[in-house]
């Protein structure tokens, strides 16, 4: 299988797994928590017949992907990345999209390696720019939810996962028509099999300040995220990326009614949009 190695943790490589899949030109998808590479499935399937080369990989903790006990934060994440892009020579044309936690590695890659050979950048279901509720982002989430979060996680991380995917797919209103069971239980199996470690300390980089990288995205960015979104609240993320005119070339589209994770949810939709930006 393909790895790229991404460091060291005492007598281990930490190696992050990839798959490389189609020709023609290159986007780069990372997932969101806690999943892996094939949660893009509806949209690789869309990409790869429109001519697009895709590429996706597993977040360190996750998927095939090593799971240390080292590096969950964004610095290393984007680090992560660039060590992927790298070693596929991905340097020109490129476009990365990012999902929920993977758009936080979009952000942060072109704050602070920049944009060179990266054409096009996409966040769905984005969680910059800061999610933090402060004075100066009154819009943001009360930090005591993820200290509850880390408290459920800590107790019953099993019982927490299906808590968090009712919100994630918004199954109240949503299943069965488009989520169905056999689906939810994929998406647990793949976020039971991910590292215990990884489960909680991903949750503090949810609250990581993107605030100084926005301005340095200097490519056209595209937004894609649902109205209903319960885990990354539109307000509190994309709707303060278009509010505040916190990247220069930015396209927000809002999916009516959508959950967070609408690239399950809505396929038709989002793969439009995305299609329709990446011909542009």
């Amino acid at each position: 299988m393909p790895f790229v190695t991404a460091g060291r943790e005492n007598s281990a490589d930490i190696q992050i797994h990839y798959r490389d899949r189609g020709e023609g030109t290159p986007i780069v998808l990372i997932h969101g928590y806690p999943l892996d590479g094939n949660s893009w499935e509806r949209q690789e399937r869309a990409l790869l017949a429109a001519g697009h080369r895709c590429i996706s990989y597993d977040r360190r903790g996750f998927g095939r992907s090593s799971q240390p006990t080292t590096g969950y934060d964004y610095d290393t994440f984007a680090a992560d990345l660039k060590a992927l892009l790298d070693h596929l020579a991905l340097d020109q044309d490129v476009v990365l999209a990012g999902f929920s936690m993977g758009s936080g590695e979009v952000t942060r890659y072109l704050g602070t390696y920049g944009s060179s050979g990266v054409r096009r950048a996409v966040l769905l279901g984005a969680i910059p720019p800061y999610l933090r509720e402060t004075a100066d982002t009154p819009k943001g989430v009360p930090g005591t939810v993820f200290e509850d979060i880390k408290e459920a996680i800590v107790a019953d991380r099993y019982a927490y996962f299906d808590a968090f995917f009712a919100d994630f797919f918004n199954t109240d209103v949503l299943a069965p028509e488009r989520i169905g069971d056999a689906a939810l239980r994929a998406a647990f199996q793949v976020a039971a099999g991910s590292s215990p470690f990884a489960t909680y300390a991903c949750v503090d980089t949810w609250l990581t300040d993107f605030r100084d990288d926005l301005p340095r995205i200097d490519v056209p960015t595209l937004v894609v995220h649902g109205t209903a979104d319960r885990i990354l609240p539109f307000e509190a993320t994309a709707g303060r990326l278009r509010d505040e005119d916190l990247i220069a070339d930015l396209r927000v589209v809002e999916i009516p009614d959508g959950p967070h994770a609408i690239g399950w949810t809505h396929p038709d939709e989002v793969n439009a949009t995305l299609l329709d930006f990446l011909a542009g």
